[in-house]
């Protein structure tokens, strides 16, 4: 089974969030299938030495020590990455089999252009790890998506957005997201983690997509009934709850939340770190705790 990493050189790049909800979707796996406790014991990222290349680096040898930093990030100590490179048309691609040797295959473009060997290599070892744990999505599209998001949000995926470069000369992105989307899973991370990737990104147009990201993902902390929310919010949230409560229809608020039942009327409403929905009685002021990524959040409902 082949995997690739996404486009590469003079590609037209898609903007905005396009795939969001399958990305929050592949954030809640992640939670569900590693657990809370899994899931940080990434609270640190790949650093940028670990991945850096020197011009007299031989890239054979260079690759493969990249390799071993994202086998040790993911804690695959049983897993061999055999590198190599090919004229093809993806950044890379891998090879599932049943292991202990993975053989992953590099765009030959890599071997002069090195910065982003290991935001290539990053998004194959993923794949690898994924198909390890059984954790997969129907279709290859969101599959992709899944890892990429995996790759982001468990340390390595800053890298992937820090591949992505565009001017009115060239253009470069890697991986199947769109910046928005790397740079809003780098947000939900460092939110969740307290790490801000920001000083790595060495591409302009990364640090202006992690920003436009991370606006995005705290938008997701100020949703009613979360306590945070606007004003707009507020209004319509009780204006629903009273449509609802006096049996009236209420048209889908397009906010996220719903009411269910009637004795006692209950809402529910995605986890702002997560995704996983909560359900909690309609009764004011409220403090809920995450069952999945024991986030504690401050309701009004």
């Amino acid at each position: 089974m082949g995997t690739g990493t996404g486009a590469g050189n003079g590609v037209e790049i898609v903007h905005g969030y396009p795939h969001i909800e399958t990305v929050r979707t592949a954030i809640t796996a992640l939670y569900k299938r590693l657990s809370y406790d899994t899931v940080h014991t990434f609270e640190l990222s790949v650093p940028p030495a670990d991945v850096a290349f020197d011009d007299d680096e031989n890239p054979y040898l260079g690759v493969q020590r990249v390799a071993g930093a994202m086998v040790r990030h993911l804690r695959l100590p049983d897993a061999r990455m055999i590198v190599s490179f090919r004229d093809m048309r993806h950044a890379g691609s891998v090879e599932l089999a049943a292991g202990p040797e993975y053989f992953i295959e590099l765009n030959s473009r890599f071997k002069t252009h090195r910065k982003d060997i290991g935001a290539a290599l990053s998004h194959e070892v993923m794949h690898v790890y994924l198909h390890r744990l059984g954790l997969a999505f129907p279709g290859t599209r969101d599959n992709e998506i899944l890892t990429d998001t995996a790759t982001a949000y468990l340390g390595a995926g800053w890298l992937l957005l820090d591949a992505y470069r565009e001017s009115a000369v060239s253009t470069q992105k890697l991986g199947y997201l769109t910046p928005e989307e790397f740079g809003y899973v780098l947000a939900k991370r460092a939110l969740a983690f307290g790490e801000d990737p920001a000083p790595w990104f060495t591409s302009p147009q990364a640090y202006d997509a992690y920003v436009k990201g991370l606006a995005e993902a705290r938008r997701d902390g100020r949703r009613p009934p979360l306590a945070a929310a606007g004003r707009l919010g507020r209004h319509r949230y009780a204006r629903d709850r009273r449509a609802v409560q006096n049996a009236r229809r209420s048209d889908p608020s397009g906010w996220g939340y719903a009411f269910e039942g009637h004795d006692p009327l209950r809402v529910s409403f995605p986890c702002p770190t997560c995704h996983q929905r909560i359900r909690v009685p309609v009764r004011g002021s409220v403090r809920v705790r995450c069952g999945l990524c024991r986030s504690v959040l401050e309701c009004d409902t």
